[in-house]
């Protein structure tokens, strides 16, 4: 039995009505507990953030929520958690699922759900943190960000081997399976 944790960096919209986010992020879910790999994630009930909640909690999985409490006083947070951490504000969520987690998925989303990733990455660049992390391509959201990183990198903005930490795939259980076998045989 697997006791990893997975932080999950989604939107809280579920992208557009004819799109193949809300699926593929049930399907991150399912995949997440039949590797029974724990989720944390934003806690909240809608967007993105809630298929892959769902999609963990339905296939019989764990799901911690880290919610900051002006969220929860608007009544987002997800009801069928398994554990809620209620934090003062966006940094402490941050910090929280930073430190909960093993390993980290950004998903499709917007500006916030960057912000996670990019955060996430800068703190391994400089030893904060020695985790994988990787992001879940679906149906090629992120090709134009991947160009630009590549650019960046051609351009001296980016090393190779900072470059080399992203860990990308379209395919939920592939990722899942290569973050874990990073988990795994990274330096405690």
């Amino acid at each position: 039995m697997s006791n990893m944790k997975i932080a999950v960096y989604c939107g809280a919209s579920s992208g557009r009505v004819d799109g193949p986010y809300q699926a593929e992020a049930r399907q991150l879910g399912q995949q997440m507990a039949q590797q029974q790999i724990a989720l944390v994630y934003g806690g909240s009930s809608v967007g993105l953030m809630g298929s892959v909640a769902d999609g963990v909690l339905d296939a019989g999985g764990h799901v911690c929520g880290v919610m900051p409490q002006v969220l929860v006083d608007r009544e987002q947070v997800h009801v069928g958690l398994s554990e809620l951490h209620v934090v003062e504000d966006m940094h402490q969520r941050k910090a929280v699922m930073m430190e909960l987690a093993d390993a980290f998925i950004a998903l499709p989303g917007g500006t916030g759900t960057l912000e996670e990733l990019f955060e996430v990455w800068a703190w391994r660049q400089i030893g904060i943190h020695h985790k994988p992390f990787g992001l879940l391509n679906v149906a090629g959201y992120y090709d134009h960000l991947l160009a630009f990183i590549e650019h960046a990198s051609q351009e001296a903005f980016i090393r190779g081997e900072y470059r080399d930490f992203l860990m990308v795939d379209g395919q939920a259980e592939s990722l899942l399976t290569r973050l874990a076998g990073r988990v795994e045989s990274r330096p405690v």
